[in-house]
């Protein structure tokens, strides 16, 4: 019998603790109700409270963040898009659209990765619908999948530490924020969005 090699031993060994602590991390930001089965009204109530905290952050770590919000017909925010990756890799997070200050629907985030580095991480992401045709079209749409459905264009900040205003005249504008600030030189294409069900 042929032994595997350590290094394929401790690559599966990593492999396995990764997927387990992105698992583990997707269990324990959901409620349960007596059953044992996640409560979606709970589940709603902690997606909003994780939406509002995922604004505070966006307004301090990119300062005119919050008028470009103010300005957007609607913002679809994703506060934790746990992103898992070993070679092939993929997304997923769950959110919350919002508009005048209200949530009009709950959705998911799936997407396909392929990389070359192992890890999990976590990043937030919020989508600026800036006129009411990109906000309509989002929300006609069955699954919408950033980049195909609409181009998207990442906001970043100037070297004046504000949002550079080269994309904010694009109909949809995105930040993506991580543990360490506003995230530069990120692809969202390919990312689909789907109502939670």
């Amino acid at each position: 019998m042929q032994r595997e090699p350590i290094a394929s031993t401790e690559r599966r060994r990593v492999t396995l603790g990764l997927l387990a602590l992105a698992s583990g991390g997707l269990a324990a930001c959901t409620a349960t109700g007596p059953s044992g089965t996640p409560s979606a009204a709970a589940e709603r109530r902690e997606i909003d409270a994780e939406v509002d905290a995922t604004l505070s952050k966006l307004y301090q770590t990119a300062p005119g963040s919050r008028e470009l919000v103010q300005r957007a017909s609607g913002v679809l925010v994703f506060p934790k898009v746990i992103r898992v990756s070993l070679g092939i890799g993929g997304a997923h997070g769950d959110g919350a659209l919002r508009s005048d200050g209200r949530t009009l629907g709950y959705y998911t985030v799936n997407a396909a990765s392929i990389g070359l580095q192992a890890g999990a991480q976590s990043q937030a992401a919020v989508y600026l619908f800036m006129t009411p045709d990109a906000l309509q079209q989002f929300r006609m749409s069955n699954g919408w999948t950033a980049g195909v459905d609409a181009s998207v264009a990442v906001a970043t900040v100037g070297a004046n530490g504000r949002i550079d205003t080269a994309n904010v005249h694009q109909p949809v504008i995105a930040f993506v924020m991580t543990n360490a600030g506003l995230a530069a030189g990120v692809a969202l294409e390919g990312a689909k969005v789907t109502p939670k069900s």
